[in-house]
């Protein structure tokens, strides 16, 4: 999968920021316009100073694996919240160079817009693939909200300091925790929630990125016996 854009990720914290900022601007919300039918999921797991990748993509509906792909890399920058793209984005882009097929949206486990500078990893990751992108996290970074209904697809929108809807609190199985899903790029609110619901399964997680969770870490297991 070719990547069209990226950046030094060699950068000091305040260097990341602006990083951060530049990329905002290439930002676009509207409906992706089709329904995808390959969808990847994006995760990363760490131990000590290595992070360690996995992308998996999928046919929806049916979720048979196409591709996948998991990488090692060693860490370059600290734990710092609201930058935790710097930690895992060059991993994450290491596996999506190693696909040969290109999905027609990425779920990621992580925050899109709903973030303080409106840049999580699923936006940041979105604008360098030039893919829709989707975060799909189970915390809020950031935002208010009310608690929605208990059913599968009950969700409430995910609010900034202003008002402005930011994502959404979405139940993607009856009477468990919701999951936060908010727009990464080349989609909106809505169909990101539709996307996530279509991916899910019978567990929480979209099935995507429930998979590629677990080819990280059992990519990072083999590679901690070594």
């Amino acid at each position: 999968m070719k990547i069209r854009r990226t950046h030094s990720w060699r950068v000091s914290p305040k260097e990341a920021i602006l990083i951060q900022k530049r990329l905002f601007k290439r930002l676009a919300l509207a409906g992706c316009g089709r329904t995808p039918v390959s969808v990847a999921g994006a995760d990363a797991s760490f131990d000590d100073d290595r992070a360690i990748g996995a992308v998996v993509i999928m046919k929806i509906p049916g979720f048979e694996v196409v591709e996948s792909a998991a990488v090692e890399r060693r860490l370059n920058f600290p734990y710092i919240p609201t930058l935790l793209t710097f930690r895992e984005g060059p991993v994450l882009l290491e596996c999506f160079r190693v696909l040969k097929s290109e999905p027609d949206l990425i779920i990621f486990d992580g925050q899109g817009i709903a973030h303080p500078r409106g840049m999580g990893l699923a936006a940041h990751l979105g604008v360098l693939t030039g893919k829709p992108s989707i975060g799909c996290a189970k915390s809020k970074l950031y935002g208010d909200y009310k608690e929605p209904g208990g059913m599968k697809g009950d969700f409430s929108y995910l609010k900034d300091k202003s008002g402005k809807r930011i994502g959404a609190v979405l139940r993607t199985r009856s009477g468990v925790k919701p999951v936060f899903v908010s727009p990464g790029h080349m989609i909106n609110i809505e169909d990101s929630v539709k996307t996530v619901l279509k991916c899910c399964d019978k567990y929480r997680i979209p099935e995507p990125v429930r998979f590629s969770h677990s080819l990280a870490n059992k990519k990072r297991l083999t590679a901690g016996a070594r």
